[in-house]
C-alpha cells in the first residue's frame, strides 16, 4: 500500500480593499494582471474556491480559473480537482493534459491516509483513477510516459481504499489484457463483479461478455452473462459512445438459446433483491 505525505497548506487572502474602493483584478500566475469584475475581499482559499465555482457556473471562465488557481495554491483539493477536469476536457480553455495531470498529482501527493479529510475522499479517489489512466496510456511528447506498474498501483489504491468502481473496472481491464500484470481472468471477474454491483455501466457490459463467452479460467455462464449485458444495454443511452456495449449485447442475444433467455430473465427479476 502506498503511503502519502501531507504538504503544508498555505493560507492567504486576495488584495485588501480600501474603504470605498474595489478589487478590480486578480494577479495571474504568469505575473500578468487580468482585469476582472469587482470582488469582495477574501481571507481564505475556501472563500476564493466558492467564488471561482460560482463564476464558472455563470460562464465567466477566465475569472473563475484565476480564482481556482488561488484556491488550489492554498491547498483546496476541490479547486485542484476542478482545474484538472477543466484542462482535461478543454472546458472553456485549450485542452492541456499535462496541466490536468499536474493538478491531479497535487491531490494524490497531498493525501494523508493516516489523517484523511473525509470531505475530499471522492475527489481524492477520482484523482487516483485519473493519474492511473494517464500513467497507463502516457501523454504524448511530455514527461508522462506509459507506466503500467504505477497505473496498477493507483487503481489498486483507489479500488481497495475507496471502493471506487472506475478503479475496479480499470483493474479488471488490466488483468484481462495482461497490461502491467499477468493475465488473470478470475481476478478480472472479481473486480468486475464489484464494479458492476455498483451499477458501473462498462463493468456490467464487460462482465456480461466475459461470463457469456467464458475465458481461460472462467467457465461460461451464459444466462448470468446475458443478464449483465441486458442491464448494460438498458443503461446505454449514447448510441455512439456506448456502441461497443450495444454490439456486445446484440451478438450475445443472437447466439443465445431459449434456455439462456429464460434463465437470464429470471436472474434479472431477482437482481434488485440481491442488490438490496
Amino acid at each position: 500500500m502506498i503511503r502519502l505525505s501531507v504538504t503544508g497548506v498555505v493560507l492567504f487572502g486576495l488584495a485588501a480593499c480600501l474603504a470605498g474602493s474595489r478589487i478590480g483584478a486578480f494577479e495571474a500566475t504568469d505575473g500578468a494582471t487580468v482585469e476582472k469584475a469587482p470582488l469582495r475581499t477574501f481571507t481564505t482559499p475556501r472563500e476564493v474556491l466558492q467564488a471561482g465555482l460560482e463564476r464558472f457556473r455563470s460562464g465567466d471562465t477566465a475569472s473563475a480559473i484565476e480564482a481556482l488557481k488561488y484556491a488550489a495554491s492554498g491547498g483546496e483539493a476541490l479547486a485542484q480537482w476542478k482545474l484538472a477536469k477543466i484542462y482535461a476536457s478543454g472546458d472553456g480553455v485549450p485542452r492541456d493534459d499535462i496541466k490536468a495531470y499536474d493538478y491531479f498529482s497535487q491531490i494524490v501527493t497531498n493525501y494523508d491516509e493516516d489523517d484523511p479529510n473525509r470531505r475530499d475522499l471522492a475527489i481524492v479517489s477520482s484523482a487516483f483513477v485519473a493519474i492511473g489512466i494517464y500513467n497507463l496510456n502516457g501523454i504524448a511528447n511530455t514527461k508522462v510516459h506509459p507506466d503500467p506498474q504505477r497505473a496498477i498501483q493507483m487503481f489498486q489504491f483507489a479500488a481497495t481504499n475507496f471502493g471506487d468502481a472506475d478503479a475496479q473496472y480499470n483493474l479488471a481491464r488490466m488483468h484481462l489484457d495482461g497490461a502491467g500484470v499477468d493475465k488473470d481472468s478470475r481476478e478480472a471477474v472479481r473486480w468486475l463483479f464489484l464494479a458492476a454491483g455498483k451499477g458501473h455501466l462498462q463493468a456490467e457490459a464487460l462482465l456480461g461478455q466475459t461470463l457469456f463467452a467464458g475465458r481461460e479460467g472462467v467457465r461460461p455462464q451464459r444466462a448470468r452473462g446475458l443478464m449483465w449485458l441486458t442491464l448494460a444495454r438498458e443503461a446505454a443511452i449514447d448510441s455512439k459512445k456506448d456502441k461497443w456495449i450495444i454490439d456486445l449485447y446484440d451478438k450475445a442475444v443472437a447466439s443465445a438459446n431459449e434456455d439462456d433467455r429464460q434463465n437470464a430473465l429470471a436472474y434479472l427479476e431477482d437482481h434488485p433483491k440481491r442488490r438490496n
